[in-house]
């Protein structure tokens, strides 16, 4: 099983780091207020960055190292990922003609 470690930015400002074995489904429990209490009421939040775990003990062990890095080198780590669209908590509606 594959494991993700990963870096959301909250409608506040702030950065939070997880990991999951399912990314969609921790955003969208992020984004309904019922993901880790820090993001509860900072919704909705927007996934910065991503990086794959072969296991979970892989995955603790890299998200205490990126927990424990101050904001600015957090924020280069997301600069330094290659772009793709963020995933919002909140898709917008999509009109269907």
């Amino acid at each position: 099983m594959t494991w993700v470690v990963y870096i959301v930015e909250c409608s506040d400002g702030s950065l939070y780091t997880g990991i999951t074995n399912d990314l969609a489904r921790r955003v969208e429990e992020h984004g309904t207020g019922k993901g880790a209490k820090y993001t509860k009421h900072r919704g909705p939040v927007t996934v910065r960055y991503t990086e794959h775990q072969d296991s979970k003990s892989a995955a603790l062990t890299r998200e205490a190292a990126i927990k424990s890095l101050r904001r600015g080198d957090k924020l280069a780590l997301i600069a330094a990922q290659p772009t793709a669209e963020p995933c919002r908590s909140n898709p917008q509606p999509k009109t269907i003609r």
